[in-house]
């Protein structure tokens, strides 16, 4: 009699299913490197993207430095608010503190050279393996998605920078005299964009696992489960 979890693993998904994923990825990314890397297909999809951002956030070229910090504020907030909304982090939360317990586990049996828990261990490591790759394959499923905004934002970007800006001189603390069109590793008005970005969305992210995190205590502590909030405050 055949198992029914022969085809598709732990899960009993079917092996293609997961191909199928990775392929989508694989393609998304590739896609996303083609369309930035290309010149022509980058100018054509930022020219029509700057239809409705150029309004909004262009300020007709007088404020660059505002318009990549709004633009970079709408991406970080729509690539972290998908994220907030698609991975279960009270899961990932939990999967993270059996993965450090299993770790601290097969260390110890390895020091103390306790080779039947050691055994033990190992037929377990595929369940714990399992559980961390389908919380890694949850954030990659959302890339596609995350890319449909980011990608054409990036191309309009691209063409403020370099043909709709007539001056591209910024100051920061380390340069005086700074230009967006120059590279150091990556363009400099990637790297501007970054720094005014990144600290926000790791503000954002964190409030929003907060909040998932204090919701499902309200809601343990509603049917008894947990201790009441106040405790988790000192």
């Amino acid at each position: 009699m055949a198992s029914s979890g022969t085809a598709g693993g732990p899960a009993g998904k079917p092996a293609g299913s997961n191909m199928t994923n990775q392929l989508v990825m694989l393609m998304a990314f590739m896609f996303a490197i083609f369309i930035l890397f290309n010149p022509s297909i980058r100018e054509g999809l930022g020219e029509i993207v700057g239809y409705g951002l150029e309004p909004v956030v262009g300020f007709n070229g007088e404020y660059p430095i505002v318009t990549l910090l709004l633009s970079g504020l709408v991406m970080t907030c729509f690539s972290i608010s998908v994220r907030h909304f698609f991975i279960d982090w009270v899961g990932q939360a939990r999967n993270q503190r059996i993965q450090s317990a299993f770790s601290k586990e097969m260390r110890e049996a390895r020091t103390s050279n306790n080779t039947y828990k050691l055994k033990k261990l190992m037929e377990l490591q595929p369940q714990i393996m399992s559980a961390s790759l389908k919380t890694t394959q949850s954030q990659f499923k959302l890339m596609p998605i995350t890319m449909l905004v980011i990608i054409p934002i990036f191309a309009w970007l691209a063409n403020f920078v370099y043909i709709g800006l007539g001056s591209t001189v910024f100051s920061v603390p380390w340069e005086f005299n700074s230009n967006m069109r120059n590279s150091n590793l990556l363009p400099n008005w990637v790297l501007l964009y970054s720094l005014m970005t990144l600290p926000f969305g790791q503000v954002l992210q964190r409030f929003l696992k907060m909040f998932s995190f204090s919701r499902r205590l309200r809601e343990l502590e509603t049917v008894g489960v947990a201790p009441p909030l106040d405790r988790y405050k000192h």
